[in-house]
């Protein structure tokens, strides 16, 4: 694993409020957890931030080493990570998501 991988990661991470490591993009997400991760963020109006980490195999390891987490998605908000798709779901299910969003001052739409 690069240190180069690793710093690109932090410097992603750090850098936007709300950003999901995923396979594909949000019009064509690469695999249904990555499309699941999507559909609950447009659900919940939050702007967010995309890597596509099939365009990259450096981050495409690097993110699991990163996060100690070995799936894709990973969804962070303000430089915490959050979980994968199940995490997610089950998080935005319960209203604890929101709950999450709101508490780090995330704007969502027609909120």
């Amino acid at each position: 694993m690069s240190d180069d991988a690793q710093a690109r990661i932090a410097a992603a991470v750090k850098s936007a409020e709300v950003l999901l490591f995923m396979k594909g993009t949000p019009l064509f997400p690469q695999c249904g957890f990555s499309s699941r991760a999507v559909a609950i963020l447009d659900h919940l109006g939050v702007e967010y931030q995309t890597i596509d980490v099939l365009q990259d195999q450096a981050i495409r390891q690097g993110i699991k080493e990163y996060s100690d987490w070995p799936t894709i998605p990973q969804l962070y908000v303000k430089g915490e990570f959050i979980g994968g798709s199940d995490i997610m779901m089950e998080m935005y299910e319960a209203g604890e998501l929101i709950e999450l969003l709101d508490q780090k001052g995330i704007a969502r739409a027609g909120a």
